[in-house]
Order: C-alpha cells, then structure tokens, then sequence
C-alpha cells in the first residue's frame, strides 16, 4: 500500500497519480532518522534567519534568489539565459550575445515579482494565478497559447514518445476492432 496515493492506470495507457487525502492514515511516524532530518532542517533554517539578521538590506537577499530561481526555472523549459544574461537585460545593458530568450526570464520575475507582492495583502486565487500567467508569457514564445486562460486540454507530463506509441496502440486497437 502507497502511503501518498496510487497509479491508475489511464485508457490512452498511462499511469495517472492519485493522491491520498490528508492528513496521511496511518498517522506519519516521526522515527529517530526523520528526527534526525527535522533537526537539521531546523538548524539550516536557523542560519539562513540569521544571515538574514546581519543583512543590511534583506530584501536585495530575495531580489537575488528571485531571479536565481527565474533562471533555473527558465532552463527547465529550455531557456539558455544566464543569471547575468538577466540581470544586464534588467539593467538595460546592451548585449548583442545575449539570448533572445532571456525575455522569458524577466517576464517570470515580473510575473514573480507581482505575485509575492499581491500575496501580502491579499490570498491565492484563481484569478492571481491567471493575472500571473498572462505577466509570464507577454511578448514571448507561447504568447499565442491564450495566456491567462485556464486550459481547455489535457496537459502530459512525461516522455513525448510514451504518448504517442499509447496513441498509436489506442487507434491501432480502434482501426481492428470496427
């Protein structure tokens, strides 16, 4: 038994996730090596208030991990901008090396940027979420693909081939069977 959920197998030939509700049953068991982890997580957590402490200025601490984060999340969708590709760009430096997609990367700190402020005074809300998707995607690829509207289809998460071969199956199987 998953303590966290189950695969269900899905009729394209996919595994599907699905979750367990919480809080988890049986009750999570803290044993000595979690205790361990909480402990040390504890402690990383300790240091980095107290760095925080000393700074002069905090917020130039989340201004840099903002845009670290917007970097590393960039390349995941394939964006070869550099944490000094954005920060010229951000400082109007001309770069004629400079990736054309770097302008992906400063959307996700604007998008960022007014997502952490609209949180302060206010909640998570599916139209936040929407306001942040079109800041995202404003003037760069997928600009087309209805930015701040939910979509209508069926996201895949996984290898491109896995889908297709599962398509292929699903309509080879239809074809034989009419």
């Amino acid at each position: 038994m998953n303590r966290a959920g189950i695969y269900v197998r899905q009729p394209e030939g996919f595994n599907a996730f699905l979750p367990k509700a919480l809080p988890p049953d049986p009750p999570l068991e803290v044993d000595a090596e979690l205790q361990a982890l909480l402990s040390h997580a504890d402690q990383a957590l300790g240091r980095l208030d107290g760095a925080v402490q000393i700074l002069p200025n905090p917020d130039l601490f989340v201004l840099m991990f903002v845009r670290r984060e917007a970097v590393l999340s960039s390349q995941i969708e394939g964006t070869q901008s550099s944490l000094r590709d954005l920060l010229r760009a951000e400082a109007n430096i001309h770069d004629p090396e400079r990736p054309a997609d770097v302008a992906e990367v400063v959307n996700y700190v604007a998008a960022l940027d007014h997502g952490i402020r609209a949180l302060t005074s206010g909640r998570l809300s599916a139209s936040l979420m929407l306001a942040l998707h079109r800041r995202l995607l404003t003037g760069v690829r997928g600009a087309d693909l209805h930015p701040g509207e939910f979509r209508s289809d069926v996201v895949w998460l996984g290898p491109a081939d896995a889908l297709r071969s599962a398509a292929t199956r699903c309509r080879a199987t239809l074809h034989f069977r009419t």
